[in-house]
């Protein structure tokens, strides 16, 4: 599958060069082609400002002879006409020409031949327009410039024979153009076709690919199915069974535990008759007599004491283990209870759980803020349990001499509530951050009653509604809990599974 992907980006990577070559010398060729047909095209023009300039020049000598022999208006407007016509058609022949040094040499002797001619034109109109007419017609007829008009189309056939070599280059180079661009073209396309029947090729065998992967796909979800179904039956019937042998363990050891408590109140009450007798044998041993009460004194007071010392530790330890019996028994209870979802108004229970709190608040110095929570469908009395935890730690757990402040906020997010319950207490180190949801483990100063309990309940329950629990805290800096409940828990989600 790697390989075919890479194979693929290469194809992509391949037609997007193959398409950006093609365009990029297509655009070079096309403009390559509009240079050389421009040129062509400047040559045509260069060859037509030729004949017109040996045009206009033909016309002003023939319309000087003619005015010559008749005299009539009409044949000196004509040559005046071609005449200042002239200039301007050889002024555009130089400016076309401006780009061929060759040219430019040979313009230059034709202005300056055609300029000598029109003046000789000029004169001999002169001459007859004074009445001296068979003198021009006599200078006419010596064809005394005959030897300059011929210079001039000599000139003028040399331009025109350079404009045609440019001509025939600029005519090669163009066609040339054209066939590379038709060339290109051709090939561009074959190569895009290509392209497009490897793509067609690639896609289809990754569609069959993707079919047999789709189809292999559902019967390894049948079977993740039946086997997380068979798993989770087996997971839930350990868990039964854990809670189960919990309950018996916790149970059993109840029976030992009361006849322990028995025995040590009994060793209690047994303790005043044997000192008694001790120091009742030590006066009968010293001749004392009489009926007063027997004192102990010196090693029997010291022994008297150290026993009952050691019986007061035996006593605090029961008691300790009596109330961790009882948490797990409670516990064990709990994970057996079914949850049921029902709407909960969550302001609501959270204020009813702060009013039970109030004195504790009040004792604390502390204010408990609530701001607008989201309502959920979930087990209420979870909710009860899980709330009234974290807010009685909170209180618990406040600096000393420092006015508590309590903010219990919440927003949604996809489906999921999302409820912060923060302090301003003593905080937490970061390293004791999992260590105090382990189950009977206790983080930072132990100066309040507890059992190590609270919030490894408090995550057990949020975890089989379905959420998460985490906590934000730094030494002295405060404690945030952040709970993320989903908005409509079923029964079906999470309930006795985990």
């Amino acid at each position: 599958m790697r390989r075919r992907a890479i194979g693929q980006v290469l194809l992509l990577a391949a037609g997007l060069v193959v398409l950006t070559v093609i365009s990029a010398g297509s655009v070079y060729l096309v403009n390559q082609s509009r240079e050389d047909a421009r040129w062509v095209l400047h040559t045509v023009e260069v060859e037509n400002q030729i004949s017109l300039t040996q045009l206009q020049l033909r016309r002003a000598e023939s319309a000087q002879s003619s005015y010559i022999s008749t005299l009539l208006p009409d044949f000196l407007t004509d040559f005046e006409n071609a005449a200042s016509q002239l200039t301007p058609d050889l002024m555009q022949l130089r400016r076309l020409t401006s780009d061929n040094p060759v040219q430019g040499r040979v313009i230059d002797e034709i202005i300056q031949l055609s300029t000598q001619r029109i003046e000789e034109f000029r004169k001999t109109i002169a001459l007859a327009r004074e009445e001296h007419a068979d003198d021009a017609a006599r200078i006419v007829r010596e064809g005394t410039g005959r030897e300059a008009m011929s210079h001039i189309d000599d000139l003028a056939n040399q331009m025109r024979a350079e404009e045609d070599r440019l001509f025939a280059l600029r005519t090669a180079s163009a066609d040339r153009s054209q066939s590379l661009a038709a060339s290109m073209t051709g090939v561009g396309s074959g190569l895009v076709v290509l392209l497009a029947g490897i793509s067609i090729f690639l896609v289809r065998r990754s569609t069959r690919a993707r079919d047999a992967a789709e189809e292999q796909l559902r019967d390894n979800n049948l079977n993740l199915e039946a086997t997380v179904d068979a798993r989770t039956a087996d997971l839930r019937e350990a868990n039964d069974e854990i809670q189960r042998f919990a309950y018996i363990v916790s149970h059993d050891l109840r029976s030992p535990l009361v006849n322990i408590m028995g025995f040590t109140s009994e060793l209690e009450e047994l303790r005043g008759d044997i000192f008694k007798r001790i120091a009742t044998l030590g006066r009968a041993t010293a001749g004392a007599g009489g009926e007063i009460e027997p004192a102990l004194e010196g090693e029997d007071k010291q022994l008297s004491e150290d026993f009952t010392e050691a019986l007061g530790f035996i006593k605090s330890s029961i008691a300790k283990m009596d109330r961790l019996i009882t948490a797990i028994l409670n516990l064990t209870r709990e994970g057996r209870r079914e949850f049921e979802p029902v709407r909960i108004e969550t302001r609501e229970l959270i204020e009813s759980i702060v009013s039970t709190m109030a004195h504790q608040a009040s004792e604390a110095q502390a204010e408990i803020r609530i701001a607008p929570l989201p309502d959920l469908i979930s087990d209420r009395l979870a909710l009860e349990q899980i709330f009234s935890n974290l807010i009685d730690n909170a209180l618990k757990y406040l600096k000393p001499g420092v006015p508590g402040d309590i903010s219990i906020r919440g927003r949604t997010k996809l489906g999921f509530a999302i409820f912060e319950i923060a302090d301003n207490g003593r905080g937490i180190d970061p390293k004791d951050h999992q260590r105090i949801f382990d189950l009977f483990r206790r983080a930072g100063e132990q100066d309040r009653p507890g059992q190590g309990i609270g919030l490894a309940h408090v995550r057990a329950l949020v975890r089989r509604l379905g959420g998460t629990m985490s906590v934000s805290s730094e030494l002295h800096s405060g404690s945030t809990f952040t709970i993320t409940l989903p908005l409509a828990w079923t029964a079906s989600n999470r309930n006795r599974d985990t």
